[in-house]
């Protein structure tokens, strides 16, 4: 038979390794490009999420707590509210030269309630001449700003120091700082109740933590311990709050016409609102520009041009307490 010789194998050869190292190439190059695509869809995914879990949780809160201004337990008159003669205030937040302010629950004098105090697209002059708790440079100028008066949703406990609660039989009402005085100014006859008093007044931060972080903030004054008023915040990212209240003329308890500026006067048959929110992401999305225009009650058209997700949210909600009592001619 003939014989064969057989030729070994040593290696590959210079084109085989140069197609091999382009495949391995595009294959990398496409590897990273999935990993790239998929983290930044990732990424963005989630700052959406975080805006929309804020900006909900931002408007489930003002709307519970616009929901219950004016509640004052059992009693439905604002005026029937004495604040006992030791109660003070260690940071106050009026108009200057009030004292005590936020303990009023009526007009000096008009003698209207203060149940709601409504400030539209305020400026800082505005919101510095209302409330002289707010800091220079805090507020977002061109949004608006609430206060609500009122107690908590429900009847309180054991009375924790340095708080202040309203003492009620539904007929006259005592606000006092626990614990109770030992002579009080006025008396509330039995049976009674104690409820803690929570006014708090809500505006937008033109930061979240740090001024100059650029991240506009729902935040709110609220009465605490001390008692005195301090900053808490809600939700980052909230870049514009609007709100316009319904108001009842003809005394049934239905909104007939909805004012984003109401007088104190018109603010007296506030029996409903209308929230909106505009929210924005707290990062940027490097490969989208935001070209839509935003319409947002009264408040000026917004084209950001930019590159942050918005979304504009909103609801409407019942002023039950007011709406009551229209109801009920008073």
């Amino acid at each position: 038979m003939p014989s064969h010789s057989l030729k070994s194998q040593n290696g590959f050869s210079v084109v085989e390794l140069m197609i091999a190292m382009l495949l391995s190439t595009g294959l990398a190059v496409a590897i990273i490009t999935v990993f790239v695509n998929n983290s930044h869809s990732f990424d963005q995914d989630d700052n959406i999420a975080r805006m929309q879990d804020d900006a909900g949780h931002a408007l489930r809160e003002l709307a519970f707590e616009i929901s219950m201004a004016g509640n004052y337990a059992e009693l439905h008159m604002p005026d029937a509210v004495t604040p006992d003669d030791a109660l003070s205030i260690g940071a106050d937040c009026g108009p200057g030269g009030e004292i005590n302010w936020m303990y009023r629950t009526v007009d000096a004098v008009t003698g209207e309630s203060l149940s709601i105090a409504a400030l539209d697209n305020a400026s800082a002059a505005a919101v510095g001449t209302e409330f002289s708790c707010f800091e220079s440079g805090e507020l977002l100028e061109g949004t608006d700003v609430v206060l609500i008066r009122r107690v908590a949703g429900a009847e309180a406990g054991a009375l924790a120091a340095g708080r202040v609660y309203l003492r009620t039989n539904g007929t006259v009402g005592l606000l006092f700082q626990a614990p109770f005085p030992v002579a009080p100014s006025a008396t509330v006859a039995a049976p009674r109740a104690d409820w803690e008093y929570r006014p708090s007044i809500y505006y937008i931060r033109r930061y979240a933590n740090t001024a100059g972080d650029n991240i506009p903030t729902l935040c709110r004054k609220v009465l605490s311990s001390g008692p005195t008023m301090t900053t808490e915040c809600l939700a980052d990212g909230i870049e514009n709050l609007q709100i316009e209240y319904g108001i009842d003329t003809s005394e049934d308890g239905n909104p007939n016409v909805y004012l984003s500026s109401p007088t104190l006067a018109e603010i007296q048959n506030a029996v409903a609102a209308r929230i909106f929110l505009l929210a924005r992401t707290t990062e940027i999305d490097t490969r989208y520009t935001n070209d839509k225009t935003y319409s947002i009650s009264n408040s000026p058209d917004f084209s950001p041009d930019d590159s942050f997700h918005r979304r504009v949210f909103s609801t409407s909600v019942s002023i039950q307490n007011i709406r009551s009592m229209n109801m009920m001619g008073f």
